[in-house]
């Protein structure tokens, strides 16, 4: 896999002249009143107090009526059928909404579900719900149409403005606050310096620091704004440098603690000066920042002594999610909990089904037997309420769900879309066999689109269409066969062009491990026939393909952006994105640096 190394790494933004940004101090808190916390932490039972700090996925598209597939999953993972029954039964402070779970059908429903587990939540005195979801845009979205796409941090980056970044995820915040989710789990502060990362990847703005931090900040303050919702920077202290999934394993990052100052933590002190509302831990292993070995999201010195200590941050911790074996392994789900909180955490997300009885009765226990003194867990439960103060829950948590067509995917926020994302496309190659320029190409070409990923295949031949042009769809999939390169190379003769929609073409271990879309667009520039790739996921796939093909990077695969791709193909607006991060050869040197693009 191609890693470019911090030595390389270092160079390079030193010659760009990369100053890392500090982002201007947020304007001091106006004094609020704090009696609402006061009055709701004061009679609260232990048990309540404990149930606040658990934000957990419940199965179902409504609170109280479910399929007979989601009550088996609720009942598997909490003892109780429905949504309703789960948020009563441990006084939860939180809920995260999955399409998996069935939780976002449509705008509308998810508004109503809102609303039903608020008034569940409120029903007996309690506190509101943080109703969160991981809404980063781009390859990470949880909201279904007709809600407004943007196409992630990396494209944002790609186009230059942290004005149009700040913007995106106004309009995101403007349309989740509308169905009821007042709490996003976005931006992505991680700098992605490893080009081998496996899970990070167009999630992270930039590979240079100064980047990453400036587009965290402007996106901070676009979620949060006015009646925003609460962002979460996440992964502290830095999941840019791994080639190890969390899901699946425990990522060890080897960065000394200079390099970790210079790297990884100037986007979350942005995110901090910003006055970011949540910050989320990795389950990463930094020794050099807690020679124990232990997790980062268990890690006293890096959660207490360096996030709350060193960078002052009293905010909302909330761990990554705990049922991801980057901080089971070598934890049982009894001793997780009680460890994070005793790190410095204030919120519990996402214990894996059947841990949540174990994982509840577990802190409970640790509370009545004086491993975590009382004082402890009311810090964080106050900080909970509070953020719930300032989100604006202390009154009526309910939504018009009558308004929510006034504001999910409304023109306005669909043109602003378009606008913010045409700018996003990057092209980094456009020398055919011979030397002559591929593109652009007549906006009434014949074009055949090979495509490792179907969705975004059918969206960019329907906008080449939209442009006059005749474009016809090959779905190959992620490893295409002989028999599917050997159509693909057929059909050059007839079109004008082939685009190849790649999808991190890079990695041979996970995705393509034959390096099957390598050999596709390959042969298909052999035939001598005009070939563009485009790169639906990361840029890093120009590394492994061959210097007769054309290539775009668009960092995401949603219709906006396949639209935004159309266009550059035939010209109608110019490629004007810059690359936001480091492209490696694949021995690791800089193939193109970050700015590197084409225009034309």
């Amino acid at each position: 896999m191609p890693v470019i190394h911090r030595r390389s790494f270092l160079r390079a933004a030193a010659a760009t002249g990369a100053i890392l940004f500090v982002a201007p101090r947020a304007a001091a808190d106006e004094e609020v009143d704090t009696s609402w916390v006061e009055e709701h932490l004061a009679r609260m039972t232990l048990e309540q107090k404990v149930g606040q700090l658990f934000v957990v996925q419940v199965y179902g598209a409504e609170a109280d009526t479910v399929t007979a597939a989601q009550r088996a999953s609720n009942l598997a993972a909490y003892g109780v059928g429905t949504p309703a029954e789960v948020v009563r039964k441990y006084h939860l402070g939180g809920v995260i909404y999955f399409a998996w779970a069935g939780n976002v059908n449509a705008p509308e429903q998810i508004a109503r579900l809102s609303n039903d587990l608020q008034r569940t939540a409120t029903g007996d005195g309690g506190p509101p719900l943080l109703i969160s979801a991981d809404q980063e845009t781009g390859i990470v979205a949880r909201m279904p149409a007709p809600a407004t796409q943007f196409p992630g941090a990396q494209a944002l980056a790609a186009a230059g403005s942290t004005n149009a970044a700040r913007e995106a995820a106004r309009i995101t915040a403007r349309e989740l606050r509308a169905v009821g989710i007042n709490q996003n789990f976005a931006p992505v502060a991680d700098v992605n310096i490893n080009a081998g990362n496996p899970v990070i990847g167009v999630r992270s703005f930039s590979s240079d620091p100064a980047i990453a931090a400036e587009y965290v900040a402007a996106q901070v303050a676009g979620y949060q704004h006015g009646e925003g919702v609460a962002a979460a920077a996440k992964h502290f202290p830095g999941h840019g440098d791994t080639t190890t999934d969390s899901h699946y394993g425990v990522p060890e990052i080897d960065h000394t603690r200079q390099e970790w100052e210079t790297i990884d933590a100037p986007p979350f002190r942005a995110a901090i000066e910003a006055g970011i509302d949540v910050i989320m831990t990795a389950h990463i292993v930094v020794e050099s920042l807690d020679p124990t070995g232990v997790p980062a999201t268990l890690s006293e010195p890096i959660i207490g002594g360096l996030l709350r200590g060193e960078l002052g941050y009293d905010g909302v911790v909330i761990t990554d999610a705990l049922n991801m074996e980057g901080v089971r392994q070598g934890f049982g789900p009894a001793r997780v909990p009680v460890l994070a909180l005793l790190a410095g955490v204030d919120q519990l997300l996402v214990p894996k089904d059947g841990d949540m009885d174990v994982m509840y009765q577990a802190v409970l226990q640790a509370v009545l037997a004086g491993e975590i003194d009382e004082e402890r867990l009311d810090r964080s439960v106050e900080r909970i309420l509070t953020l719930k103060l300032k989100r604006g829950l202390t009154g009526e948590a309910q939504v018009d769900v009558g308004r929510v067509p006034r504001v999910v995917g409304i023109r306005a926020h669909q043109v602003a879309s378009q606008r913010i994302t045409d700018p996003t496309v990057t092209a980094l190659r456009n020398t055919g066999p011979g030397g002559a320029a591929i593109l652009p190409v007549s906006p009434t070409s014949r074009v055949n689109v090979v495509t490792a990923n179907t969705a975004a295949g059918n969206d960019l031949a329907a906008a080449l269409r939209d442009q006059g042009a005749t474009a016809t769809v090959q779905a190959v999939g992620t490893r295409p066969s002989d028999a599917a390169i050997a159509a693909a190379v057929q059909a050059t003769a007839a079109n004008d062009l082939t685009v190849v929609i790649t999808s991190n073409a890079w990695d041979i271990v996970t995705t393509d491990p034959e390096g099957r879309q390598r050999r596709l667009v390959a042969e298909l520039a052999a035939t001598g026939r005009p070939v563009v790739a485009v790169a639906v996921r990361n840029a890093y796939d120009v590394a492994y393909l061959p210097e007769t093909a054309g290539f775009l990077a668009a960092y995401s695969s949603t219709t906006v952006s396949m639209r935004s791709v159309a266009t550059v193909l035939t010209g109608t607006i110019p490629p004007e994105g810059r690359l936001p991060v480091v492209v490696p050869a694949a021995d690791g040197s800089v193939l193109y640096p970050v700015g590197h693009g084409l225009t034309w």
